[in-house]
């Protein structure tokens, strides 16, 4: 990579850091909506929580609410799109080893693997827990109650932890190592991010197609 491509995408990626931290607490919540659904961004809404507390002490439990509020609002597109798939939509999207496997889990105890899936970090599979969990119609009650009070609690043991170690965050995400590192995090989660909006939206018309009516034969 040359010095000027390394220079713009440090420019492009201190834009989008300003484009967040101007939304201030809405941040979290326009972030918990992308990185609960179908983008591939983990850790996304964790460092953005973290870094806008550590920066902000005051009303940090808005923070939390929002980034909460962002995640349930992105597993409910996820729910709404997920039910219209149905199993053998998400099982085809899943792969059939891992969509049993989630199967399995969802049906021994549905809220303990939403619980588990919602405070774990990456790689665990969120957004396709939520998927499998809507597929097989588990109360979209519980499942949008179990997300919005698990996540909650996850970003509220973030914020502790940056009250307690502000200093040392800020100091971190302000080298170079950081923002370098973040630039070819952030180009990782694009590529994924189009690869799985692409496999969702593919899966998802497949799926009409093999499930539209047959014209009646005369």
């Amino acid at each position: 990579m040359h010095l000027t491509d390394t220079t713009y995408l440090n420019s492009l990626f201190h834009q989008l850091l300003r484009v967040l931290f101007r939304l201030n607490y809405f941040g979290p919540l326009v972030m918990g909506v992308m990185d609960s659904s179908f983008l591939f961004l983990p850790f996304g809404n964790d460092l953005l929580v973290t870094a806008m507390v550590a920066r902000h002490h005051q009303n940090f439990w808005i923070y939390v609410i929002t980034a909460a509020i962002g995640s349930t609002c992105g597993a409910v597109l996820v729910d709404l799109v997920a039910r219209r798939m149905g199993e053998a939509g998400i099982q085809k999207l899943a792969g059939q080893k891992r969509f049993e496997k989630l199967k399995r889990k969802t049906n021994e105890n549905g809220g303990r693997a939403l619980l588990i899936a919602c405070i774990a970090p990456p790689p665990f599979p969120f957004t396709m827990v939520i998927a499998t969990t809507s597929a097989l119609a588990y109360p979209r009650r519980k499942l949008f109650l179990i997300v919005a009070l698990t996540r909650a609690l996850r970003f509220f043991i973030l914020s502790l932890l940056a009250l307690e170690f502000g200093r040392q965050i800020i100091r971190i995400m302000n080298s170079a190592g950081f923002r370098y590192t973040m630039i070819g995090f952030t180009l990782l989660c694009m590529a994924m991010s189009v690869f799985s909006i692409v496999k969702w939206v593919r899966t998802t018309r497949s799926g009409r197609r093999e499930y539209q009516p047959r014209p009646a034969s005369t």
